[in-house]
C-alpha cells in the first residue's frame, strides 16, 4: 500500500459526462490521488506556480492529466475546496 499525502480536500467530486465516458475509473482515481497530493500532471510550470500560491492563499485548483488511451482530461478543485470536477477540455 502507498501513502499519499493530501494537501487538500476534494469536496464533492464530480465529473461530466463525457469526461465520464471517455477516461477508465481506474485512471480517474489514479489522477484524484495525484492531484489531491500536489501532482498537477501535464500543466504549465506558470499553472504549477499558481496552484502552489493557491494552495497558501485560497484559489483554483487545476490539473492536467492524459489517460492511457491518449485522452486528455481536467481536474478542477474550486476555490473554497467544495467541489472537485473532472472534465474534458472542450467542455470547460
Amino acid at each position: 500500500m502507498t501513502l499519499t499525502i493530501r494537501k487538500f480536500r476534494l469536496g464533492k467530486v464530480r465529473g461530466t459526462p463525457g469526461c465520464l465516458s471517455a477516461v477508465d475509473e481506474r485512471e480517474i482515481l489514479l489522477a484524484l490521488r495525484w492531484h489531491m497530493a500536489g501532482n498537477w500532471g501535464d500543466i504549465s510550470e506558470e499553472e504549477k506556480a499558481s496552484n502552489e500560491e493557491a494552495l497558501k492563499n485560497g484559489g483554483r485548483l487545476l490539473s492536467a492529466y492524459r489517460a492511457h488511451e491518449g485522452v486528455r482530461f481536467w481536474v478542477i478543485t474550486e476555490a473554497d475546496r467544495s467541489v472537485t470536477t473532472l472534465l474534458l477540455p472542450e467542455e470547460y
